[in-house]
């Protein structure tokens, strides 16, 4: 896997610590016992449900590993106390320029960005453009549709 930082809020760190211990335990047992019933079922070459088992197992470690390569090489991102400028963990409401449509995002970590949800990643060209900003202040970021001007309506 590729030694790349990952940024998680304290939030999101515990709760990948407690899918990864979930996976460890129960989901691996409950993988295992459909894997021993699939071997049972007889000859292994033409057993569709024990492939099924294998593939699930092989998902599941998978995922296991990257978890656990993904919390120990976490930077764990502190909330800076309430503040008037933009940085993680501020709610941020924005007012687009070219049609004075109101947005709302807070910024998380790295593995937490969801513009559906709200939540945009600490790295994204819009939170970077807007990081130490105040209310009030305009700034643009090049985004996939063209530049955008934005006005930082307030930051909580």
């Amino acid at each position: 896997m590729a030694d790349i930082d990952v940024r998680l809020t304290k939030e999101k760190f515990v709760e990948l610590s407690n899918e990864l211990e979930s996976l460890k335990t129960a989901r691996r047992k409950e993988v295992a016992e459909n894997l021993e019933y699939a071997k049972s079922l007889g000859d292994l070459s033409e057993n569709a449900e024990y492939h099924e088992a294998r593939a699930a197992q092989a998902q599941l470690e998978d995922r296991i590993a990257k978890l656990d390569h993904l919390l120990k090489s976490a930077i764990i991102l502190e909330k800076r106390a309430q503040s008037d400028t933009v940085g993680i963990g501020s709610q941020v409401r924005l007012k687009r320029e070219k049609d004075s449509k109101e947005l709302s995002y807070r910024i998380v970590g790295s593995e937490e960005g969801d513009v559906a949800l709200g939540n945009v990643s600490v790295d994204s060209p819009l939170s970077q453009a807007m990081m130490g900003k105040k209310a009030g202040v305009s700034f643009s970021v090049h985004t996939p549709t063209g530049e955008n001007a934005y006005i930082i309506v307030s930051v909580g």
